[in-house]
């Protein structure tokens, strides 16, 4: 587990980097600042949660169920969140209509929140001996 955690981290943390440098050249000219602003937001919570799943992975065993979901939360709502805000912003430059992913954001969002909150619990398990 807690190589899976490391490794979804880099992959987050490589994504956002290339979908950031995408989004500030070549997105720039095609998305409208609104769609450009949210995109933007994607990126950002994406790297984010790269550096705490990396942090995570640095600090946990992943021994306990707790951690464990910790982990996943963090992994599916980032995914989640960051993913469907990428498609619903290039839903014109793809000529698809994506709207239906509009409420897998909040859900995504969520996910992340319960990661927060889990970690929170880990942390005082963790150090309150």
């Amino acid at each position: 587990m807690k190589q899976a955690v490391m490794i979804v981290g880099s992959i987050y943390g490589g994504l956002s980097v290339i979908l950031g440098a995408l989004g500030a050249h070549a997105l720039k000219k095609v998305l409208s600042e609104v769609q450009l602003a949210s995109f933007e937001v994607g990126v950002k919570y994406m790297m984010y949660h790269a550096i705490v799943l990396l942090l995570v992975g640095f600090v946990f065993n992943f021994e306990t169920k707790l951690q464990r979901t910790m982990a996943w939360s963090f992994a599916i709502g980032t995914f989640l969140f960051s993913c469907s805000i990428y498609f619903l912003s290039l839903s014109d430059v793809l000529g698809m209509n994506f709207r239906f992913l509009g409420p897998v954001t909040p859900l995504g969002g969520l996910f992340m929140i319960v990661g927060w909150v889990l970690l929170l619990i880990s942390v005082m398990k963790k150090y309150a001996k």
